[in-house]
């Protein structure tokens, strides 16, 4: 156990002993007594008391949407391309809800067009390296973080990505969870190149998707834009699930929604440690499910620059252009009692913000506008307005 920590609660546990409105038994008794078995009582306190955390690798880590940049890279007209894909995204896991399906399946979506435009696993790795941006003063605050208490990232970016980060970073790599895949798996035919091809043209054709904020069911869609979501859903289950690259919609399992709150559900059977002691950060559609797991037992949910999914669904939020903002929140969540947590003002001199997320409803989406607004700003306009 790395010392910082032990040292932390070995005073954590002195005070337990020695504090006068707890201590039941006179000082000089609890002294012969108690004294003896200390370490005995903090290893104890330590083991059921400790926490993890487990982030979100692109926004709370990283500035990068590394599947949009790839796509922007390497299809004509990607940066459009790929919004479309990923609004009919939210739309299916937000809005319509289809069964199983969740956020983040854009990552198996856009496969076989990156495919049709060359992509390849080397491409990808080399690509990911080349671009990495690191939020700032993550290099020297995560190890920090990773030296006080169990760390870990669970990302729906492609696994390249996250070895490209996992390298820069030396963070162990048992300790992340992302999208695995293999782009050179597939060899396209000239048939289903010309059905790519086809299809390609026919989505940028389409008018960008918007998507009402106050949307909750399809109905409450104009129709002409149900009807262009009925032909997304055509394309991609109907059409390309049924071609040889079908494979990628069909076996590729995108680490977003459900698979995240499974991953913290693995973290938390693999330590021993509740998910009442869990850290969960995220910022997007793709962290909802894990939010309202770690919420849902107790522990903390914090949306980090968040957007109206994030913020929908976590207890907390955080808005920092910054990685100092971990620093003192794990601080602050150590020497805190979770209850005292939502009290607690964590300052930054203008650099962060951090406080429970509004319930109420014009509060709530005067946070929301704030944070999607500084979002686009640590993030640029194209990133930040994805789901």
């Amino acid at each position: 156990m790395p010392l910082p920590l032990f040292e932390f609660w070995a005073q954590r546990a002195v005070t337990i002993i020695w504090h006068p409105q707890r201590l039941l038994l006179p000082t000089p008794f609890a002294v012969t007594v108690f004294l003896p078995r200390l370490y005995f009582v903090l290893f104890e306190f330590i083991i059921n008391a400790m926490p993890f955390i487990a982030f979100d690798c692109e926004g709370p880590l990283t500035l990068n949407d590394n599947a949009f940049e790839f796509s922007a890279y390497l299809i004509p007209k990607g940066d459009y391309f790929f919004t479309q894909i990923s609004r009919f995204d939210d739309f299916l896991a937000d809005i319509k809800k289809l069964p199983g399906y969740k956020a983040g399946d854009t990552l198996k979506l856009i496969l076989p067009f990156l495919k049709l435009f060359g992509a390849t696993n080397k491409l990808l790795e080399e690509f990911s390296e080349k671009t990495l941006i690191l939020l700032p003063e993550v290099e020297r605050v995560l190890p920090y973080i990773s030296n006080l208490i169990p760390t870990f990232i669970i990302s729906t970016s492609y696994k390249p990505y996250l070895e490209a980060l996992a390298k820069r970073l030396h963070f162990p790599r048992e300790n992340i969870f992302c999208t695995e895949v293999d782009l050179d798996k597939v060899k396209l035919s000239p048939e289903e190149k010309k059905i790519l091809e086809k299809l390609y043209l026919e989505i940028i054709h389409y008018h960008l998707i918007e998507l009402p904020k106050t949307a909750q069911t399809p109905e409450d869609l104009p129709e002409s834009l149900r009807n262009i979501l009925k032909r997304f859903e055509e394309i991609f289950f109907d059409i390309l699930w049924n071609l040889e690259v079908g494979i990628f919609l069909r076996e590729v399992n995108p680490i977003g929604g459900e698979e995240k709150a499974k991953a913290c559900q693995t973290i938390s059977e693999g330590l021993g440690i509740s998910l009442s002691e869990g850290v969960y950060c995220g910022d997007s559609i793709t962290d909802v499910q894990a939010f309202q797991l770690i919420s849902s037992k107790g522990g903390i949910s914090l949306s980090f620059n968040g957007n109206r999914y994030a913020l929908r669904a976590s207890e907390y939020y955080a808005l920092s252009s910054t990685a100092k903002f971990f620093e003192k929140f794990v601080l602050a969540y150590l020497k805190e009692s979770k209850e005292r947590l939502k009290y607690f003002s964590i300052k930054g001199e203008g650099e962060f913000e951090f406080g429970p997320v509004p319930r109420e409803e014009e509060a709530f989406w005067k946070l929301v506008e704030k944070s999607e607004a500084f979002r686009k700003k640590i993030r640029g306009e194209l990133v930040g307005a994805l789901g």
